[in-house]
């Protein structure tokens, strides 16, 4: 996996009504909500349900919406359904996950968060921080610590 920030930021999903009025303006259409996502985050981890049922086209909007820096991680799938073929579309494989993902809504102490972000930055490896509430508070600061240690 190759990626250019070594911490990347998001949720399960960009979709979340509590983000209306937010993160996301009351008007914007809800076709916009990734490409506006995509300003303020860095990743998103995708339910099997959504990803599965995205055609082709749909991902290919997706990809096309988003910046090349920005990744979709997806929940494993009990059946083998065709992933896209990009770099940014990642399978997140329970080994996978042990390695690369840090759940926020699960541990939310931040020292510890750091803790994990240096060690990961002496792999090399990316760390992606998500929530699975989709707690802006939360994420706001991860987005911060981020900055602070200057990744």
């Amino acid at each position: 996996m190759t990626a250019r920030a070594l911490v990347l930021i998001g949720a399960v999903d960009w979709q979340h009504p509590a983000w209306r009025g937010r993160l996301y303006p009351d008007d914007l259409p809800d076709d916009w909500l990734l490409s506006y996502y995509n300003t303020r985050f860095t990743a998103v981890f995708l339910p099997a349900a959504v990803w599965q049922a995205a055609s082709e086209a749909t991902w290919a909007h997706w990809l096309y919406d988003t910046r090349d820096e920005f990744h979709f991680v997806l929940e494993p799938a009990e059946s083998s359904p065709r992933i896209p073929e990009s770099a940014r579309v990642l399978a997140a494989t329970p080994a996978w996950q042990a390695e690369h993902v840090w759940w926020l809504d699960e541990a939310p102490d931040l020292r510890l968060l750091a803790q994990r972000i240096t060690r990961q930055a002496a792999s090399g490896e990316p760390l992606f921080v998500f929530s699975r509430s989709g707690n802006i508070d939360l994420l706001e600061q991860v987005d911060t610590l981020r900055q602070v240690m200057g990744y």
